[in-house]
């Protein structure tokens, strides 16, 4: 071994863990997004089945230990005034089962318009009808996790 390069220690699981992987919670499906290594950017990660919790809670604890995740960002849908519904209170709920099963943190972040930004996205990349509807929640995702990426580095 050349004494001029030290030796690097692995990194323990949760030093690695640093990305941060915003969601968008929905009956049906859950869109998904994770900023890329510099934490600068969102980019689509796709959708999972939000019918069947475990198996969502499944695939989050894998996509968490595959991709580094250290931090979860679960969408908050508050009304226009800030108040919280069912919706919002099944939100909570899930959040806190996400954070239980991967280990990792959870953020709860307003998410009001995101889906309205995300059509006006897909709308400006000139993908309308089915496949908007299709991938309308990973583009939600990504605006929440891209406002929650700004405001971390403005």
């Amino acid at each position: 071994m050349d004494p001029s390069h030290p030796r690097r220690r692995p990194k323990s699981p949760k030093a690695q863990a640093t990305r941060t992987c915003a969601l968008d919670l929905g009956a049906v499906r859950v869109g998904v997004a994770i900023d890329d290594e510099l934490g600068l950017y969102a980019h689509p990660r796709g959708v999972l089945d939000g019918r069947d919790i475990p198996a969502l809670l499944r695939n989050l604890v894998a996509l968490a230990k595959e991709e580094g995740i250290g931090r979860f960002l679960v969408g908050l849908p508050l009304d226009m005034k800030g108040g919280e519904g069912d919706a919002a209170r099944k939100a909570r709920a899930l959040a806190q089962r996400i954070a239980d099963a991967t280990g990792r943190d959870v953020e709860l972040v307003d998410e009001r318009l995101s889906t309205v930004q995300a059509r006006r996205a897909l709308a400006a990349s000139e993908v309308h009808g089915k496949k908007a509807r299709a991938r309308i929640d990973e583009a939600s995702a990504v605006t929440v996790l891209q406002a929650w990426l700004d405001a971390r580095h403005a």
